[in-house]
């Protein structure tokens, strides 16, 4: 009797993206301009909110939901995106997310009231959802392990030298030709962006579609919660968020003021601090693969700490090196609390980095609107005690995350 045909072999997994590749290059080039457009369209608003207080009639705290109601409408679609993505994959998600946002920031530069501008912004933040923690998820899928805090850094990059540029380019055409056409042009270089971002990215290799079950999903969401050195990293992402934002939020009053007076468009030269913290982040992601994310991530929030105490001097040049010192701190610390979630996250990744950037976008939203308020109540000092309050918490957090026992895959 024959004997029965050997089984059929399986194919070989196809190997991850290792830095030094053609993939690799084209994957780091298309997260970082997903990472610029993100920044460039979310916080592109947040120089013009002194303009929307005069053009408009609206207090600080008003004004700045321009940029809270956008993070608050993309921290609660976050919770959605990541679980869409799990059916539908990671790239079209992220693609169309960048496409739609770019598309509606072009015409809120044509919105003829505030509350028509504030709906084009909501808007804006549920389409960019799609982005943020997916392309964690996607980089953890992809990525060789001993590159993903190279790729992760760069993402991160991309998305400060996006945050500079929206709001620089933002601050000086406000000055020159008003807000309208500061979100205008915005909006036409984010739609090319997200075109060359269709075009470079190479598809998922290593994704596994699951049918749509919301049910299972939100479990997977939930086990996450079961998790201290995840929820530790939850909250590090709420108060770095929050006390970042609050501060960018509304130093714009502060230097627009006596006793410095500033112009607009030295305002937004301020902003070219961020390429500092593009640079902070790539170095603080490769010095956490190589020293390790517990001994880094304290020491990042300490530097925001003191950049945070240096802000409340009347001195402008110690105010902007606060500024720089603030944004080193909560790039690098931004940086090393991301890739620690989908390091550590052994399961539902895209579940776990959703939760991140959710607590993330929920510290700009609650916390930066909150700022408003205490900008009215106590000008800078009011702002000051607010920020550092949050940044000595995170610390304390930090330094408790370091302690953790040690667990796979952190």
């Amino acid at each position: 009797m024959a004997e029965p045909p050997p089984p059929p072999s399986q194919p070989p997994p196809l190997p991850l993206i290792g830095r030094g590749t053609p993939a690799f290059r084209r994957t780091i080039l298309a997260m970082f301009l997903g990472g610029f457009t993100t920044f460039a369209v979310l916080y592109c608003v947040q120089p013009l909110m002194p303009v929307f207080s005069a053009a408009f009639g609206r207090s600080p705290a008003a004004a700045s939901l321009t940029l809270s109601l956008t993070t608050g409408a993309l921290a609660l679609s976050l919770l959605f995106a990541g679980s869409l993505s799990e059916a539908v994959g990671r790239r079209p998600v992220m693609g169309v997310s960048l496409t739609a946002a770019a598309a509606l920031t072009l015409m809120a530069a044509f919105a003829g009231n505030f509350h028509l501008l504030l709906g084009l912004r909501f808007l804006a933040g549920i389409a960019l959802a799609g982005l943020p923690s997916i392309s964690i998820a996607y980089l953890g899928e992809e990525i060789d392990p001993r590159s993903i805090g190279l790729a992760i850094g760069l993402f991160i990059a991309g998305s400060g030298l996006g945050g500079m540029s929206g709001r620089f380019v933002a601050a000086a055409l406000a000055d020159i030709a008003g807000w309208r056409w500061a979100l205008g042009l915005i909006g036409g270089v984010s739609l090319l962006a997200a075109a060359a971002f269709w075009r470079s990215l190479p598809p998922s290799r290593h994704f596994t579609a699951l049918p749509l079950q919301w049910r299972s999903q939100w479990l997977a969401l939930a086990g996450h919660f079961g998790d201290r050195g995840l929820l530790g990293l939850y909250a590090v992402g709420f108060l770095l968020m929050g006390s970042f934002v609050t501060v960018y939020n509304y130093i714009g009053y502060r230097l627009l003021a006596p006793p410095f007076d500033l112009s607009q468009t030295e305002v937004g030269t301020l902003y070219v601090v961020y390429l500092l913290g593009s640079i902070a982040s790539v170095g603080s992601g490769s010095a956490a693969d190589r020293f390790g994310r517990r001994r880094m991530l304290w020491a990042m929030v300490a530097i925001a700490l003191i950049g945070g105490g240096l802000t409340c001097s009347s001195r402008l040049h110690l105010v902007v090196v606060g500024i720089a010192t603030v944004t080193i701190g909560f790039f690098g610390a931004h940086s090393i609390a991301s890739s620690w979630v989908a390091r550590r996250a052994a399961t539902a990744k895209a579940q776990a980095s959703s939760l991140y950037t959710f607590s993330y976008y929920c510290g700009s939203s609650v916390m930066g609107t909150l700022g408003g308020f205490a900008w009215s109540y106590g000008g800078w000092w009011g702002v000051a005690a607010m920020v550092l309050t949050m940044q000595a918490l995170c610390l304390v957090i930090a330094l408790k995350l370091a302690r953790l026992t040690p667990k796979a895959m952190s």
